[in-house]
């Protein structure tokens, strides 16, 4: 006989069993050393194999049970401090209570009607990172902050889709707005294109851009072709000779730039690119400039590092990342936008919620139905407030240097590319005395590729890689590199050490059994 699934609303007494029994077990899964269970990618495949759903329920307390004997075990500890590979760290203290209630209280921020407090609440944390960027004055803030018609910011459920939304913005901004044509919004791009005198559509950026502009550049009609990257300089920055070319040959062949995307902390390397230089030329061509800052923008919060991003209050619009290094959960993605009407050219209403003229936030947003994470966004403003998030910044960016020191003074590893905040790229090389070949490199490649994939396996630690280019006998040729985000406030110097000797030894193993 199943169960009766109208028990499980409303029983405090099962709910306070669950929570009790929950929470002292995941006290167990974050005290453990590893960063990943021992079980193979095959074994995981065969455990949730089954395509069925159970024909009967089970007990919440058994399912409780069946998660930490068969899924935690082999879920990745995040939070571990010897776990640098990539952009997901350690949460404070705070998040989870906050869970609790997200999840207890279930507010859609949608529409008014099902979110009230939370909707202001939203727009009043978007207000504050708005100011962060831009620093206009109380007045501006007063009069945009809860109007109708400005829209400071959205929140959305990641950084892809805040990248997304701003340069739809851009998009319909451009080709419509305030204009006698019908706007992209109604006739479609290629229309408008063509009423607008243009022959087609492009975004311009860096090759290292985030794989969501290769999204985005699908979805808004471009194409994968229409993502024009610009040639980097030596340190993996846009190079501004480069970029006017391409904007002078745009404008010879009447090509619409949607956008020029600059680079606040790049994903790979950490690299900022030139924004004040970028933001010239994108005002002098009268094309919108969008900051991808998901992961830098918060060293606006440190006095001794926001110069690094010089020029982005200067950006049309900028994209932020709460789970980065705003130390948040998961799908708090945000785009702000220094003029609070250009969201407007997005704006979608409906006859029973989001009416036009409405405060409800479902009007100008890519996403409709959305939980209430503004108030993780709200609590770490408030509970760190700019002094943590500055110590944060501070502390990160000393034990990346640190970490750089470690690997310099150490033969057999180089630093690949100088960190300029707190991502670093480096890798095993044991040849550093003789000049790099094609041949060589590519041993060194697969040095490197093993050392990953066994430091991964083996769980003790983890790093990243990527892939780099440059110049080996004229010709550009990839370098495979290992990548450390330096973000957990809790690694030490002594965990560094541990993750650098672990891949000696993983990179002296390879050697030894291919002679």
């Amino acid at each position: 006989m199943g169960l009766k699934p109208r028990q499980f609303f409303g029983g405090k007494k099962v709910k306070s069993r669950l929570f009790d029994q929950t929470y002292k077990q995941l006290e167990s899964f974050e005290d453990s050393k590893k960063t990943v269970g021992d079980s193979s990618i095959q074994q995981l495949k065969e455990t949730f194999g089954s395509s069925s759903v159970p024909s009967g329920g089970l007990p919440p307390n058994d399912y409780i049970h069946w998660l930490f004997e068969s899924v935690l075990p082999d879920a990745v500890r995040t939070h571990q401090k010897r776990f640098i590979g990539h952009m997901t760290s350690a949460l404070p203290d705070f998040v989870s209570p906050l869970s609790h209630i997200i999840s207890t209280l279930n507010q859609n921020v949608v529409k008014l009607e099902t979110s009230q407090s939370f909707s202001f609440l939203e727009r009043q944390s978007l207000a504050m990172l708005h100011r962060l960027i831009y620093e206009k004055s109380d007045a501006f803030y007063d009069e945009h902050i809860h109007k109708p018609k400005s829209t400071l910011g959205m929140l959305v459920s990641g950084g892809t889709l805040a990248n997304i939304s701003a340069l739809w913005c851009a998009r319909n901004h451009a080709l419509g707005a305030g204009s006698a044509l019908k706007s992209v919004s109604q006739v479609g791009l290629s229309t408008a294109l063509y009423e607008h005198g243009y022959k087609k559509a492009i975004l311009v950026g860096s090759p290292l851009m985030h794989y969501s502009l290769r999204k985005a550049a699908d979805l808004l009609g471009l194409g994968e072709d229409g993502l024009v990257k610009c040639p980097v300089d030596s340190q993996q920055k846009m190079d501004v000779q480069e970029l006017r070319r391409i904007l002078d040959d745009a404008e010879k062949n009447q090509i619409f730039i949607v956008a020029i995307v600059a680079i606040a902390g790049a994903t790979e390397t950490g690299t900022v690119d030139p924004l004040n230089d970028i933001a010239k030329c994108a005002s002098e061509y009268g094309i919108h400039m969008h900051v991808d800052a998901a992961w830098g923008g918060p060293l606006l919060f440190s006095k001794a590092h926001k110069g690094l991003l010089g020029g982005i209050e200067k950006a049309d619009s900028v994209t932020f990342d709460g789970h980065k290094q705003l130390y948040l959960p998961m799908g708090i993605g945000m785009t702000l936008y220094k003029d609070p009407n250009k969201a407007s050219t997005i704006e979608k209403n409906s006859r029973y919620i989001i009416r036009k003229g409405s405060l409800d936030l479902g009007r100008r947003s890519l996403e409709g139905s959305r939980p209430s994470m503004a108030l993780y966004l709200h609590a770490g403003l408030h509970i760190f407030g700019a002094a943590g998030y500055e110590n944060l910044i501070d502390e990160s960016i000393k034990r990346t240097t640190l970490f750089a020191k470690l690997i310099e003074i150490d033969p057999d590893f180089e630093v690949v590319t100088n960190p300029q905040m707190n991502i670093l790229t480096y890798r095993f090389n044991d040849q550093m005395d003789q000049v790099l070949t094609k041949s060589s490199n590519e041993r060194l490649n697969d040095i490197n590729q093993h050392i990953h994939q066994h430091q991964w396996q083996a769980g003790k630690s983890l790093i990243s890689r990527t892939t780099l280019y440059f110049k080996i006998q004229g010709e550009l040729k990839p370098h495979t590199v290992l990548r450390s985000i330096l973000a957990n406030p809790n690694t030490t110097e002594t965990d560094l050490k541990a993750i650098l000797k672990e891949q000696k030894q993983i990179a002296l193993d390879v050697i030894s059994s291919s002679t």
